[in-house]
């Protein structure tokens, strides 16, 4: 499809829409290259305008406006996703939520907040938690990332193994449809069996369906109490075999993170903490327990540990104070930045049912030996989401770019092949479009490219993704 380009006028009319002071040409060079990348590997385009709406109805009179002259159109939070899917690779107009960031509401009485796409994830927690409640939901940039872009990818976390993700928190939204049209997708309530629920559609849509301007999320109680401990494992695949054993012994952690050694010992040094490893160790189970009762938290523990006595671990870690919580959660929550600085990386978001892992990780590796590369896998062993760094280290540039995708491909196939799909929360976007056929059939790829055109006849709303 083609594209207009941005004209003067058109700049001139988006000022008037949001204020000379919030549309952003790339002549403020330093300023405009935030908005050129996301945290997708080592990507950059350059929009042609950014602009910056405070609201619903500056946002349906952009859209109007670009809808009605092919102008494409790409949303973005804060930058801080791993698929692409804030690049403007059309060029054309970036629109930050980035001014949308109100807390409109906490109603206490039925356990419901209204916010705006903008609020940073970790901020709305701590609100949350400020009145005994809770939302679960934390990606590792939840202290950077906007609740707009975890709705548009159905982020995770760690906690999602016991609480779930994103999308099982939402319950209503207002949206700008491409066409400039403003509608609420739901309804306050936590059952609704009237007509299609756009509103599930509308959360890991990616951007590509509408523009978020206001979320209703259900929160729950917040549990005071919680018990951390780090398992070492002497072969990796035990550490995946014991997380399906821990669930069947009748425990439900509220996190279970899966590190290898080169994850720990990375981002230990990245991050100047002291992390204690023996040389035969080569992995580690980040394990979490929460609740309302520490007596409780002990005795499920205690199944843990029966459990894990079927397999050959090292000396398990129990976190005595909040400092070495802290400090083992940002060991795990880093480990991506750890990996991007030590080289070159791109980084495949697995997802098998989780008493696959082991096979899922023996094939990683296996696949990697034959194509050359090297991974460094860590991720949310609890869901059997597995996230896998591949480090270019010394692999040739013609390896690298033409010989890699071959290798990723055989890892989405076993995916596939073992009841999983190509993507577990960093959703499709730029870089995974061209796999997306291994996990969806051509049935169900014409039924989504069916309700994009519908959503968006002129294609106008972030172009390039998914398909």
């Amino acid at each position: 499809m083609k594209f207009n380009p941005i004209t003067p006028e058109a700049v001139a009319a988006f000022a008037e829409i949001v204020g000379q002071e919030h549309v952003l040409l790339p002549a403020a060079a330093e300023a405009m290259l935030r908005y050129t990348h996301d945290e997708t590997e080592d990507l950059r385009y350059e929009p042609e305008v950014v602009l910056k709406p405070a609201n619903a109805a500056e946002i349906s009179r952009i859209m109007q406006y670009c809808n009605e002259n092919y102008i494409p159109v790409t949303p973005r939070g804060a930058g801080t996703g791993l698929s692409g899917g804030a690049l403007a690779v059309h060029k054309g107009v970036i629109l930050s939520t980035e001014r949308l960031n109100r807390i409109i509401s906490i109603d206490e009485r039925n356990l419901q907040a209204t916010v705006e796409p903008g609020v940073i994830t970790q901020v709305f927690q701590e609100a949350v938690i400020e009145r005994g409640l809770f939302y679960p939901p934390d990606p590792s940039s939840r202290g950077s990332c906007f609740l707009g872009g975890n709705l548009s990818e159905s982020s995770g976390g760690p906690r999602a193994v016991k609480y779930g993700v994103t999308k099982d928190y939402v319950l209503n939204m207002e949206v700008v449809l491409p066409t400039g049209e403003v509608t609420w997708t739901g309804a306050n309530v936590l059952k609704n069996a009237t007509g299609y629920n756009l509103t599930q559609l509308m959360v890991g849509s990616e951007g590509t369906l509408g523009i978020i301007t206001k979320i209703v999320f259900k929160l729950i109680p917040h549990p005071p109490q919680n018990l951390v401990m780090l398992v070492p494992f002497r072969k990796e695949e035990e550490a995946c075999e014991a997380v399906s054993q821990i669930f069947m012994a009748g425990i439900v952690p509220s996190a279970m993170e899966f590190m290898e050694r080169d994850a720990i010992e990375w981002t230990s040094r990245y991050l100047s903490l002291d992390v204690a490893m023996a040389a035969d160790e080569q992995a580690h189970l980040l394990i979490e327990l929460d609740g309302n009762d520490m007596d409780l938290l002990f005795k499920d523990a205690e199944r843990v540990y029966e459990v894990l006595e079927r397999f050959d671990v090292g000396e398990i870690l129990v976190a005595d104070t909040e400092k070495q919580k802290e400090d083992l959660w940002r060991l795990r929550r880093s480990v991506g930045h750890a990996v991007k600085s030590n080289s070159i990386y791109k980084e495949e978001d697995t997802v098998v049912p989780r008493a696959e892992l082991p096979v899922l990780l023996r094939g990683v590796k296996e696949i990697g030996a034959r194509y050359n590369f090297k991974s460094v896998c860590y991720g949310h062993a609890g869901d059997g989401n597995l996230h896998i760094n591949i480090v270019k280290g010394d692999m040739s540039d013609e390896d690298w770019n033409n010989r890699l995708p071959e290798g990723i491909k055989e890892i989405f196939r076993l995916c596939v092949e073992l009841g999983g799909t190509i993507s577990g929360e960093h959703g499709i976007g730029l870089v995974q479009r061209k796999y997306i056929d291994i996990a969806l059939n051509e049935v169900q790829l014409r039924l989504m490219r069916g309700i994009k055109e519908l959503f968006d006849p002129r294609g106008i709303l972030n172009p390039g993704k998914i398909f």
